[in-house]
């Protein structure tokens, strides 16, 4: 079964993206051990190992990887580990081994009901099979895995549904059932053109050719040479060197076939010199000596007499003379083309050169960006963790009237620098494509009620009415991800009262269909403001694009917030659309569609648990380099009646920790000195039990690994919810056993 082994690069590929998304999608929620974060890096190693051909230190990773999740008993891991173990033992053709795990993944996530990853498993343990001449087994699984894969809509399920035909189809072939192994490939083909997935081009290609072997066996020529062309024309467009030299084999024997002697000689010309290019293949020049000789027979000339062989003798002469002014002549071209090739060399190698150079500088670029970036978030939150904290601490003292009026000004103003913060972050997440969908199940108009009320004072201080229009049909519960659609809604019709004055701004949400599972909700915000004309709509939702200079400076804003809509939406399989009018208004609207769920029970608002009493007396210490961050942390807990000592930098925290007795850490992470990391590896060397959080303003979504392995118990970002704050306090010291 060679020909199934051609493919295993597309299934493990396939295999990474589905294990990633499962494995790696969703952030660890509730995650108590590091352990647990050591199993998933092992796993990435592994696969990072597998992918370029490092199979002892693949093999090394997944093992450990396993034994570390039996100990923490997480057997959804280790039924991963054994199912990438089984398909490293495979590639390497150690099927003995390969066997006993992939039998362990199986009966585990028939155990967990882990459809997807046992169908991975069925197409694994067919390909073993095969491999070892079981194909009525093999295609027993095959069966399975397509049952399984065959009703889902994911994008990664159709790859692998994809696969199993495929090696279905492969089987066949080496049977000699090329009617029945016809039938799968054209599956196969049909499932990939329709993902419309440039990466699949190789499998196409590939199965193009299989499609013309089987053809070329049931004599339909006209149909086997097409499908070999059209495997050759997209190998040399991809540069598949190996699909390209079999597709031109396949030509010039369906050539030979259908008598077509001297396009049968043309194409295996080609195939050798692109073998002797591509492979240095001595021995296929060889071969095909041989099968041109075959084809030369096939040339048979009329039998001619004594005059003819008198005429033919002095042809062949003035052929010989010919023959050797032509090699005089390639020998003369050899040598200037050698000259030219030296002097393209040194071209190339000064290019190559300038394109190292260039490459290493991006890198850089990008190196720098990122550190700009996370230097920027720590140096802009801090500031605004000093204004949100202030004004919190403010408006628990019992403000006058005229004074509250002047702090919840101040505390809108903080939210909306934030919001301005969050969203240059956000806007460099989504370029990354670090922004994943999430499918919780939520109440759509609390959702837009929450938006509209957060907005309402904004909009009346430039006189603008919000009205919503909401259809009741929409369910209560849908299912997707509800910070998304905030956000959508928030930057468009904040866009909407930026460039609106006295004005109205309209929010209208519709049912457009609905079935047992989904529901298609059409959303709309249309404002009566300054308008866009037709030759800035192209532009409005790309970065840093407003309507005018004029309108810049009249309004205001970063442009910003459309682009992240625009991607928001794309994330989410929708659409922005614009309808707009200069000086009368814009309306933009998209469609989405949300998930529904059986459960009639309205989603509980998530309510902070928090024995207060318990916390009092508790001593607590602040380690923090920032002198009004530090007041603002001690007067939050001295209100609660805890305990307060402040440490300036690490080296201070570490002595203090050492000599004296606290209940917890609350850790900043830059400070002067050694970081807030550094001193908690210190202290965790002499003091493992010790409850230590970090209080940072950091953005902590692509490194939270590298806190929990440091020996942090939770992370509180700044700035924060006070309830959040006590509440990751409380948790903390509950579970050191600290308080009851």
């Amino acid at each position: 079964m060679n020909t199934i082994m051609l493919f295993d690069r597309n299934f493990v590929v396939a295999l990474f993206v589905l294990f990633c998304l499962n494995g790696f999608g969703q952030k660890p929620k509730n995650l108590e051990t590091a352990q647990e974060i050591q199993v998933e890096s092992l796993l990435l190693k592994g696969i990072e190992a597998f992918n370029t051909a490092e199979f002892d230190k693949s093999i090394a990773n997944f093992q450990e990887a396993k034994q570390l999740a039996r100990k923490i008993n997480n057997l959804s891991r280790v039924g991963i580990s054994q199912q990438l173990l089984a398909n490293v033992y495979l590639k390497q053709g150690e099927f003995d081994k390969a066997f006993p795990e992939i039998h362990e993944a199986i009966k585990i996530h028939q155990q967990l009901q882990e459809s997807t990853r046992l169908g991975e498993d069925y197409l694994t343990y067919a390909q073993l099979l095969s491999k070892t001449n079981n194909n009525t087994e093999a295609l027993k699984y095959l069966n399975e895995s397509v049952s399984i894969f065959g009703g889902s809509g994911d994008k990664n399920d159709k790859q692998s549904l994809a696969s199993a035909h495929l090696y279905k189809g492969a089987i066949f072939q080496d049977q000699k059932k090329d009617l029945l192994a016809l039938e799968e490939f054209d599956e196969a083909l049909q499932i990939l053109s329709k993902l419309n997935d440039s990466r699949n081009n190789y499998s196409i290609a590939r199965l193009k050719l299989l499609t013309a072997r089987s053809r070329s066996t049931l004599n339909e020529l006209e149909s086997s040479l097409e499908d070999a062309n059209t495997a050759y024309t997209m190998s040399v467009n991809g540069s598949f060197p190996l699909i390209e030299t079999d597709a031109l084999r396949l030509m010039s024997s369906v050539s030979k076939k259908m008598g077509k002697t001297e396009d049968a000689l043309n194409y295996l010309e080609l195939y050798t010199k692109r073998a002797q290019l591509y492979f240095q293949d001595d021995i296929a020049s060889t071969r095909n000596l041989a099968a041109r000789n075959a084809l030369m027979a096939d040339i048979n000339p009329d039998n001619y007499d004594a005059s003819k062989r008198v005429q033919a003798n002095k042809i062949t002469t003035v052929l010989i003379i010919a023959l050797f002014t032509i090699l005089c002549l390639l020998a003369l071209s050899l040598y200037k083309n050698n000259n030219l090739r030296a002097k393209a060399n040194e071209l190339l190698q000064a290019k190559n050169a300038e394109l190292v150079i260039a490459k290493e500088n991006a890198e850089k670029a990008s190196v720098v960006k990122a550190q700009f970036l996370s230097t920027i978030t720590h140096e802009l939150r801090t500031p605004m963790y000093a204004v949100t904290g202030l004004t919190h601490l403010l408006l628990s003292e019992n403000p006058t009237e005229e004074q509250k009026k002047h702090l919840d000004s101040l505390k809108f103003s903080g939210e909306y620098l934030l919001s301005l913060i969050n969203n240059i972050l956000d806007l460099n997440k989504l370029e990354a494509d670090k922004v994943e969908v999430e499918q919780a199940t939520f109440n759509l108009r609390k959702r837009v009620d929450d938006v509209l009320f957060a907005l309402e004072r904004s909009a009346q201080e430039k006189g603008n009415k919000l009205h919503l229009e909401y259809d009741s049909e929409i369910p209560d519960q849908i299912i997707g991800d509800p910070l998304m659609i905030s956000q959508i809604l928030i930057n468009l019709i904040g866009n909407g009262n930026k460039f609106t004055r006295d004005g109205d701004i309209f929010v209208r949400i519709k049912q457009l269909s609905r079935n047992n599972t989904q529901t298609y909700l059409h959303f709309e915000v249309e404002d009566t403001g300054e308008g866009i004309s037709k030759k800035k709509q192209k532009d409005i939702f790309q970065n840093f694009t407003q309507g005018s200079v004029q309108i810049n400076r009249k309004f205001g804003g970063t442009g910003l917030g459309l682009s992240i809509v625009k991607r928001l939406l794309t994330l989410q399989k929708s659409k922005i659309e614009l309808e707009s009018t200069l000086g009368k208004g814009s309306k933009f609207f998209f469609d989405i569609k949300y998930g529904l769920t059986q459960n009639k029970k309205e989603p509980e608002e998530r309510v902070y648990e928090i024995d207060y009493d318990a916390l009092k007396g508790r001593n607590i210490l602040v380690v923090e380099d920032n002198k009004i961050n530090q007041m603002i942390t001690r007067k939050i807990l001295e209100k609660n009646e805890m305990k307060c000592d402040v440490a300036d930098n690490g080296e201070i925290a570490i002595e203090k920790v050492r000599f004296e007795n606290y209940d917890l850490v609350l850790m900043d992470i830059h400070m002067p000195g050694i970081s807030g990391i550094e001193a908690t590896q210190k202290i965790r060397e002499f003091n493992k039990d010790l409850p230590i959080l970090a209080l940072t303003a950091v953005t902590i979504d692509e490194n939270i690994d590298d806190f929990y392995l440091a020996g942090f118990n939770d992370i509180i970002p700044k700035p924060y919810k006070v309830e959040e704050f006590f509440f990751k306090i409380h948790n903390a010291l509950k579970r050191k056993n600290v308080i009851l």
